[in-house]
């Protein structure tokens, strides 16, 4: 997948009406959409720079195939989510960014293992966290390592941008979440 760059970025969120905060971050979602690989792009904005990240959007098969919710996976729904993420404990371990307001995202109940929006949307507090996936090796597959998270595979990169954010001084960042042009 191309990234972006500042300015098309730019270009979209002036399209699409979306706020454009000092420090944010931004999640490209792959038209490939392949089953349990990480084909997204995570970016750091910082004023007009911008640094991406691979990682995932999507959750992993395994929980696409066994979900943790009745009405089906988390898949979050495309949109900018203000001021939605503090700096927390993901799963009470490390520092990541912990969803602090509502969400939307798409159950899917097929258990096809694709991540697919469509189907019924529910809004609330999910733990839909952006995190890294293993602590000290990049990981090639999602498995486990997301239910509905935005997860990056790579640990380095992974620290890289939770310390700037961390460095920022901010109490709370806004996630966009768009498709990839």
């Amino acid at each position: 997948m191309k990234a972006p760059t500042i300015d098309e970025l730019k270009a979209q969120f002036t399209e699409l009406g979306y706020k454009w905060p000092t420090i944010h971050i931004v999640g490209i979602r792959s038209k490939a959409n392949e089953p349990n690989k990480f084909d997204d792009l995570i970016g750091l904005v910082q004023g007009n720079e911008v640094k991406w990240y691979t990682g995932t959007t999507n959750p992993g098969t395994f929980w696409l195939n066994n979900p943790m919710n009745k009405l089906g996976t988390a898949v979050l729904k495309v949109g900018q989510y203000v001021d939605t993420y503090t700096i927390g404990l993901h799963q009470g371990k490390y520092s990541a960014l912990v969803q602090s307001k509502k969400v939307t995202v798409y159950r899917d109940a097929d258990k096809d293992s694709v991540a697919e929006e469509q189907g019924k949307e529910d809004t609330g507090l999910f733990g839909i966290n952006i995190h890294r996936a293993n602590e000290l090796t990049e990981s090639r597959n999602i498995d486990k390592w997301s239910a509905g998270c935005q997860v990056l595979n790579n640990p380095t990169q992974f620290k890289e941008m939770i310390q700037a954010c961390i460095k920022s001084g901010k109490k709370s960042f806004t996630y966009t979440l768009l498709h990839e042009a």
